[in-house]
């Protein structure tokens, strides 16, 4: 079997495992993404491996279906910030500013402080920290628009936070590693902050004051989904400037791009064809893929209370610390909880921190596998959380003793 008919049956395997289980996962009340990333554990290393099955031969299928993953979760947050606007996010930027800095600080403490009870170093104690106080919003997002609260005040200010959180944790992470190993300048971090500025400027001013007039003038030429093919072709740019420039995740750039379109008249044009496009293909591909990359097998045992304990504390430091920011700038405490609940979620960040430390030597394997427990149980924990917060009890309407009556 050629390694492109290997590609295929794997992509088949992986479309109709995720479309099942994200409708089972539905039918019992739950989001579709809680079932996705569920199925893609068992279809991973830690039962069926589907990705290395008698007939698979091609030892880079798995990097594969792992790049096309990450086009999901680009498409995804392009899909989010299109539904937005960049007015109503300036509008709670005071609740996701604390949110974002109260969930960093507390998940920070707590991961910093839990490490340090199981006897890791001071190094390893907060690099451990400082990876659970990223968050992967793509999860979240999901959930959110399942939900139809993508534009609510909690799904607004979740969103602004997640974007501030972002760019704090790479500047902690910078500052981390500067520190440690001394390989940075008090003018290397400067650098890093005004490359970020630069990058959020830039964006802005060309989404902004070029996109406009670029989106008006490519549906009036002679090109078969011109104007899908040129919004794919700008996330896109905006992801690879976001990293290359900005030094911050693609996610953002992508999360940026959608919000300039969708101040233009293309915006439903381009949503409908994207939605197909991601929704189709892309995004079930990476959440499957999130339990692709996870060997249930592999973990030692001897970090089982560890990973609880990490857990528990990246779990509270986002629930709390978030929330508690959250209110702080003004949110009901109701919808605190349901923003600290959306926040729980940890992804590539978190992955990227450990990965880091642990090939600089500076935490060991019972560590890297508490931390990488501790995102996948975050990421089936969030959808669940973010159901129960959001959830409203139905009130029993008393009923009359005249009602009763006649009932009898």
């Amino acid at each position: 079997m050629t390694p492109f008919l290997q590609l295929a049956v794997e992509l088949a395997i992986i479309l109709l495992a995720a479309k099942t289980a994200g409708y089972l996962s539905t039918r019992l009340g739950l989001p579709s993404v809680l079932g996705e990333i569920l199925v893609g554990i068992l279809l991973g290393p830690s039962l069926l491996d589907i990705l290395h099955l008698p007939f698979i031969q091609n030892e880079m299928l798995g990097d594969t279906v792992s790049e096309l993953s990450e086009l999901g979760v680009l498409l995804l947050m392009f899909l989010a910030g299109l539904e937005l606007h960049l007015g109503e996010l300036n509008n709670h930027r005071r609740v996701s500013l604390l949110a974002s800095a109260g969930g960093l600080l507390a998940s920070i403490g707590l991961g910093w402080g839990v490490s340090r009870i199981f006897g890791v170093d001071q190094t390893g104690a907060l690099l451990m920290g400082l990876a659970l106080g990223a968050t992967s919003v793509s999860i979240s997002a999901r959930t959110l628009m399942e939900m139809n609260l993508l534009r609510s005040r909690v799904g607004l200010s979740l969103l602004g936070a997640a974007v501030v959180d972002d760019i704090l944790s790479i500047l902690a992470l910078s500052v981390f590693l500067a520190v440690v190993t001394g390989s940075s300048s008090l003018a290397g971090l400067l650098w890093l902050v005004v490359r970020m500025i630069l990058f959020l400027v830039g964006a802005a001013a060309f989404g902004l004051w070029v996109l406009p007039h670029l989106s008006r003038a490519v549906p009036r030429l002679p090109i078969s989904q011109g104007t899908l093919a040129f919004a794919i072709i700008i996330l896109l740019g905006y992801g690879l400037v976001a990293e290359l420039v900005g030094q911050m995740a693609a996610i953002i750039g992508t999360f940026l791009a959608g919000l300039m379109f969708a101040r233009t008249p293309e915006k439903n044009v381009i949503e409908q064809g994207m939605s197909s496009l991601a929704y189709g293909l892309f995004v079930p591909i990476f959440f499957v893929n999130i339990g692709l990359t996870v060997d249930i097998n592999s973990l030692p045992f001897s970090a089982f209370w560890l990973i609880l304990a990490v857990t528990a504390a990246a779990v509270l430091g986002k629930l709390l610390g978030a929330a508690g920011g959250a209110r702080l700038g003004g949110l009901p405490g109701r919808e605190s909880i349901q923003l600290g609940a959306g926040m729980v979620a940890r992804g590539e960040v978190t992955l990227i921190i450990v990965a880091i430390g642990s090939k600089a030597g500076l935490i060991d394997n019972n560590v890297f596998s508490a931390a990488v427990a501790a995102m996948l149980l975050c990421s089936l924990a969030t959808p669940l959380l973010m159901r129960a917060a959001f959830h409203k009890p139905r009130l029993k309407v008393p009923v009359s003793p005249a009602k009763e009556e006649n009932k009898k």
